[in-house]
């Protein structure tokens, strides 16, 4: 009996007293790359604190066929759920996360200040930067405020964010709509991905009047920085649906992100959503307040369960950036990896770890892939007998495939591989 099963595993965990810890590459994952002599990021990046690992490779599709390969799906996947019984769209995770209390009949729609190139004709503007250089919260925030105050009403509601990720509510709205996420469209015309919705539409259009003057972006200019000139609107959704966490793991778990959408998901499950100063999601993000954060709540706070996003690689895949992608991924192991297993270790804690991305962004596209992600799981109290370095190469060698990738969280924390 399947139930009984679980029931005993879960028995057993709380017994053993183990921790266990995600640690969320986001985009790590990526094809070969010819200036890396058709190497991968993986391939060529020093860690030696994961591949020193001795645990179990393998490769998971965490994006169903059926959706698109957004950070909001593979990271419900990789946390455990069915993107396909519970996915309602990306807004509404990141509108938990800020605080927002939607309606049944709101949809939720996110909205990035980008920067946009300055001809007359709408149509003809090319997607410079889908970040507006990664703008700064205090910045971005007299920006969406500005946006609100000319075009919020009864029916729409600007909420700042992050830095240039925030948020659109829209009072018994569509869902549906042909919405194109910005950083799929990097350094192209953006004519023929401008939403059909004529009130969505409008918005966008009018944004780029309001947005292109205004003090806050000449100053950006000023300095040499893209300005933040124009809102996007995608990634559109409904209150979203998740399981609590805890009851359906049998684990208190927490995250720690600098990204809204991880929070909302995180927040959603019922789990601890964990802020740490200076974290950006960038490859310069606060790596050592993650780590005594991550270490805290296992340690002193009492959660059994961690997942630890780190968003940099992503950010460099979308730029095309292949050494920062690739120190990326040396920061995630020296400053995360390798200090927070001997943490453990001198705590004499007995703790599981899965390290893995969400999806790749390979450098070539510049934007995320449906292809399987490569996956590593290491067990304190029940290493294998040979370390491999953690590679694509390597996780398809060995045979094991999660066709369905929600499951993996389970196989890993009842220990089935």
């Amino acid at each position: 009996d399947k139930k009984l099963y679980r029931c005993i595993k879960q028995i057993n965990k709380k017994v053993d007293n183990m921790k266990y810890i995600v640690v969320l590459g986001d985009g790590m994952a990526d094809r070969d790359i010819p200036k890396l002599g058709n190497k991968t990021v993986l391939d060529v990046a020093k860690k030696p604190n994961i591949d020193g690992l001795k645990g179990i490779l393998g490769m998971a599709r965490t994006v169903p066929n059926e959706l698109k390969p957004g950070s909001d799906v593979a990271n419900l996947a990789v946390m455990g759920y069915n993107p396909l019984e519970c996915y309602t769209g990306r807004s509404p995770l990141e509108a938990v996360s800020i605080g927002i209390k939607m309606n049944d009949t709101d949809v939720a729609i996110r909205c990035n200040l980008v920067t946009l190139s300055d001809e007359s004709d709408s149509k003809s503007r090319t997607m410079l930067d889908y970040s507006a250089g990664e703008i700064s919260t205090e910045e971005a925030r007299q920006l969406i405020e500005a946006v609100e105050k000319e075009l919020g009403d009864n029916e729409f509601k600007f909420y700042p964010g992050i830095s240039y990720r925030h948020c659109l509510i829209w009072d018994n709205g569509k869902t549906g709509i042909e919405l194109t996420p910005p950083h799929d469209i990097s350094d192209r015309v953006i004519g023929e991905y401008l939403p059909k919705d004529t009130k969505i539409l409008s918005l966008m259009e009018k944004s780029y009047n309001i947005l292109k003057d205004h003090p806050v972006n000449l100053k950006r200019k000023a300095a040499g920085k893209n300005p933040a000139n124009s809102i996007w609107l995608w990634g559109e959704g409904t209150k979203p649906n998740v399981d609590n966490f805890e009851k359906k793991n049998g684990l208190k778990g927490a995250v720690i992100s600098a990204v809204d959408l991880i929070k909302g998901i995180g927040l959603s499950a019922g789990m601890e959503s964990i802020d740490v100063d200076g974290a950006t999601g960038t490859v310069d993000t606060n790596y050592e307040g993650k780590l005594e954060a991550a270490k805290k709540t296992l340690l002193t706070d009492g959660n059994d369960f961690v997942y630890i996003h780190l968003e940099g690689p992503d950010e460099c895949g979308h730029h095309g950036d292949i050494e920062g992608k690739v120190l990326a991924v040396e920061r995630i192991d020296e400053k995360v990896v390798g200090p927070l297993c001997k943490a453990l270790r001198d705590a004499n804690e007995d703790f599981a770890m899965l390290i893995m991305p969400d999806h790749p962004t390979p450098i070539e596209t510049k934007t995320h892939s449906s292809d399987p992600v490569p996956f590593k799981i290491y067990r304190s109290n029940n290493e294998t007998d040979v370390a491999k370095a953690y590679t694509e190469k390597n996780a398809k060698e060995s045979g094991i495939f999660i066709e369905d990738g929600y499951t993996l969280l389970a196989k890993f924390i009842n220990n089935e591989l």
